[in-house]
């Protein structure tokens, strides 16, 4: 707890709320993250969508709106729980652990939520923004390639110069069923391949677009 604390860079006056933010269901009918993680999906929505106003005053709504979903999606979310490590502090049964849920990207992208919600319970907006703007910005400054994901960047490369699809193929698959780990080749006939992994299907497909799409780019 205290090197979570650090981590978001807010010590709390009222532990308790980092604890029910941290706590899944499972282990309690009614003490658990999903009535914060309700509050945090709000306060983070509020947040990008004032920085986003800011950030690019000259933007029309449509592409304001494509930036913020790409910021607050649950893919966003999860991966941010995984980086800043606070998926490690869930809380779960041992049932719950042997099935996966802590690799789950949804229950990742409301623990991520639900800590949001803690840090804006405890210390209030300022907080919460704070933390938010820390630790998304360099996702704030990606340019195109943050407001569309990658697959669909890699289609519209594709359309641009007459070229079929890509093509996403399973070339091989690890680890227990509750935590597979995929390998998928993003292709596009006559240009090039690229191969890539994730725990599900649509994160490998996104991975292997992505280091295709970078390939491609530099050839033309």
């Amino acid at each position: 707890m205290s090197i979570l604390t650090k981590l978001v860079g807010h010590t709390f006056d009222k532990p308790s709320l980092l604890d029910e933010a941290l706590t899944h269901p499972s282990l309690s009918g009614s003490y658990n993250y999903q009535r914060i993680e309700f509050l945090g999906d709000r306060v983070l929505g509020l947040s990008v969508a004032t920085w986003l106003l800011e950030a690019f005053p000259s933007e029309a709504e449509g592409v304001l709106n494509r930036r913020f979903t790409s910021l607050v999606r649950k893919e966003t979310l999860a991966e941010m729980a995984r980086k800043l490590h606070i998926i490690d502090a869930l809380k779960l049964t041992p049932g719950a652990e042997s099935e996966g849920t802590r690799d789950k990207e949804a229950v990742q992208a409301d623990l991520c939520e639900a800590v949001i919600g803690a840090m804006y319970l405890d210390g209030g907006f300022k907080v919460a923004d704070a933390f938010i703007r820390k630790h998304w910005t360099p996702l704030m400054t990606e340019g195109a390639e943050a407001v569309k994901d990658y697959k669909t960047l890699l289609q519209e490369w594709c359309q641009a110069r007459a070229l079929p699809l890509p093509d996403y193929t399973v070339t091989d698959r690890s680890g227990p069923d509750h935590s597979p780990l995929l390998t998928i080749e993003a292709s596009v006939d006559g240009q090039g391949t690229a191969t890539a992994q994730g725990a599900a299907k649509r994160l490998a497909e996104q991975a292997s677009a992505k280091e295709l799409f970078y390939v491609l780019k530099e050839k033309k």
